[in-house]
């Protein structure tokens, strides 16, 4: 289970560029153990990025990213690799394996970093499967299978080593909006059952609203608004104004 320290996740004046082209500009953010931070802004803002600074797979240029007070920095590889199966990851488009069916998937990661027994791991994909509300279709493959379904297949395998912390780039991408709210209540679900913290990436407001605890918007690599979702949507910050205004005409948030 998540520590029940404060600023559990800490970046501190961090730059992140590529080809001189700065992505990330001296970007402060604390992350507390168990809320769910939502990070929005528009095509090629960093928002991706930060996901990466965030679990180590990026170093910053300048300034220092934490997780748990450690630096990712100071980190030996052994203990980078040991910091981020505390991590899981749920990507945009699932990003399952088409060879293997829904067990062998959701198993994938138990067997590359554990010495569980098949009986053991049958139970833990069993109890993830039954987490996310998919069970009996562990024969089955992606292929077989709603877009839907496969995000939430995504999920239950990030949950198959019990992580601490959960990342979600674009978790509703692509999916009708009553298989958008099901995921929006399904990422509410885990961090209230599992007790873990949340980062989410996402350009649906109404998926924004409904899971933050708390929302950070990014603009050409600056961070310009911090706070919840009902002060965004007080917001008077121009950049903020305008790109909500779209998506949220009689938009509450919970």
């Amino acid at each position: 289970m998540a520590s029940d320290k404060k600023s559990f996740i800490r970046l501190e004046g961090v730059h992140k560029s590529f080809d001189s082209n700065d992505i990330i500009c001296g970007v402060d953010l604390e992350i507390n153990s168990g809320e769910t931070l939502v990070i929005i802004g528009g095509s090629g803002t960093g928002k991706s990025v930060t996901l990466k600074l965030i679990i180590g797979l990026y170093h910053p240029e300048q300034g220092n990213v934490f997780f748990d007070n450690m630096n990712w920095r100071d980190m030996s590889s052994k203990e980078a690799d040991q910091a981020r199966q505390r991590f899981g990851y749920v990507f945009q488009g699932g990003a399952l394996f088409d060879s293997l069916n829904i067990k062998e998937n959701v198993a994938f990661p138990i067997r590359e970093h554990t010495k569980k027994t098949e009986g053991e791991i049958s139970q833990i994909v069993d109890g993830c499967l039954h987490a996310v509300g998919l069970e009996g279709i562990e024969s089955k493959f992606p292929s077989e299978i709603s877009g839907g379904m496969q995000k939430r297949v995504s999920l239950a395998r990030a949950l198959s080593m019990n992580p601490e912390v959960l990342l979600y780039d674009e978790p509703t991408t692509g999916l009708d909006p009553i298989n958008s709210q099901k995921i929006n209540e399904l990422i509410v679900k885990t961090k209230n059952s599992h007790a873990v913290t949340s980062i989410v990436v996402t350009h649906d407001m109404q998926s924004a609203l409904f899971v933050a605890d708390k929302i950070v918007m990014l603009f050409k690599g600056h961070l310009i608004f911090q706070g919840t979702p009902t002060e965004l949507l007080q917001s008077n910050e121009p950049q903020v104004k305008r790109f909500i205004a779209p998506a949220t005409q009689n938009v509450s948030c919970k």
